[in-house]
């Protein structure tokens, strides 16, 4: 008898791409879209030994509807959304899928920088005012040559490195923070190690943001922090929202601290109402904000093929450890 596997937000029309990943060994079925996992017939859940998950939370009282569940598949880099103490007291395996959206994230928070760096955001907003500004260029804090900055990343993982690289590319001479890895690696990308966040921070010109939400990092930039920033530094964050404290980038914008920001990730995501203090201002196209804030709404990794390869991925994450035995992607229960 084929496995039951579950898809509960009906994330793709069919089982196209899964099934010959699968071989004929795997009953695959979605739900009815995103949100409550009750959009499931409970005799599927009753069997299912697999369930994918993409933006619903898995919480333990969710875990008590699977009595059989053996692996769940996070279908992204992340993998805060799972409780993974419910999942190991009874044995699951958590997954997740960190190879796929590598290029987009990266070349996300690169456009981003670019945007801001370079006053393209800022001319674009004072052309389409209404008078439109004079046909010149504006002087202004945000806007520097890329050679003469640093780029700092916190979090070497596979995206940052692909940030790193690219910002390389550039001309921006390059630091990180990441204690996590092993010695060399900065000789291994001609990069410069910093080893402590207090000994990266006052020379990131920009600071991009590039680690997992766990812990230790959660609110790990905060107003201290982005005090320590050198003064018309540029924040990007295509992480986690959690990581940054939005009220202190409101406070550092304001001051003019900060010369701009980059968000596609927020603390609270969708937006609750009322919205927070910065997106009512940005919403608003507050003068004090014009060329100097980006919000995109958790899309750095959006491209077909990036969507393709968390399918194909996704499944081959769960073909290796629910029906082959492997340890493929496996976050280990004692993993931050």
């Amino acid at each position: 008898m084929p496995i039951t596997v579950l898809e509960p937000e009906a994330l793709y029309p069919d089982d196209s791409f899964e099934q010959p990943i699968f071989g004929g060994r795997v009953s695959l079925h979605r739900g009815g879209g995103l949100g409550s996992y009750d959009t499931l017939p409970q005799a599927l859940s009753d069997e299912a030994e697999g369930l994918f998950v993409f933006r619903n939370w898995l919480t333990a009282d969710d875990l008590t509807r699977f009595p059989k569940l053996k692996v769940v598949v996070r279908l992204g880099v992340g993998y805060d959304r799972v409780d993974r103490a419910a999942c190991a007291a009874r044995g699951i395996k958590v997954c997740n899928v960190p190879d796929y959206g590598t290029s987009e994230i990266a070349d996300h928070a690169i456009a981003m920088t670019l945007a801001l760096r370079r006053g393209l955001l800022l001319h674009h907003d004072v052309q389409r005012s209404d008078p439109p500004a004079a046909w010149n260029y504006l002087d202004a804090p945000v806007i520097r040559r890329l050679n003469v900055q640093n780029f700092g990343i916190v979090g070497l993982g596979r995206i940052g490195t692909a940030v790193a690289l690219r910002a390389k590319a550039l001309g921006f001479k390059v630091f990180f923070y990441d204690p996590k890895l092993p010695n060399g690696v900065d000789r291994a990308l001609g990069i410069n190690r910093c080893r402590s966040l207090q000994e990266l921070l006052p020379q990131s010109d920009v600071l991009s943001l590039h680690c997992l939400l766990t812990k230790e990092t959660k609110g790990l930039i905060g107003a201290g922090e982005l005090a320590q920033l050198p003064k018309d530094a540029v924040l990007i964050n295509t992480a986690r929202g959690p990581v940054l404290d939005l009220d202190a980038v409101e406070a550092n914008l304001r001051s003019g601290h900060l010369a701009g920001a980059g968000l596609d990730v927020l603390p609270v995501e969708p937006v609750p109402l009322p919205e927070p203090p910065l997106l009512q201002a940005y919403r608003a196209r507050e003068e004090w904000l014009r060329g100097r804030l980006i919000v995109t709404p958790h899309s750095a990794f959006h491209a077909p093929e990036s969507l393709l390869d968390i399918r194909v991925k996704g499944a081959e994450t769960m073909r290796d450890v629910l029906l082959d035995g492997l340890s493929t992607n496996v976050i280990p229960p004692e993993a931050d």
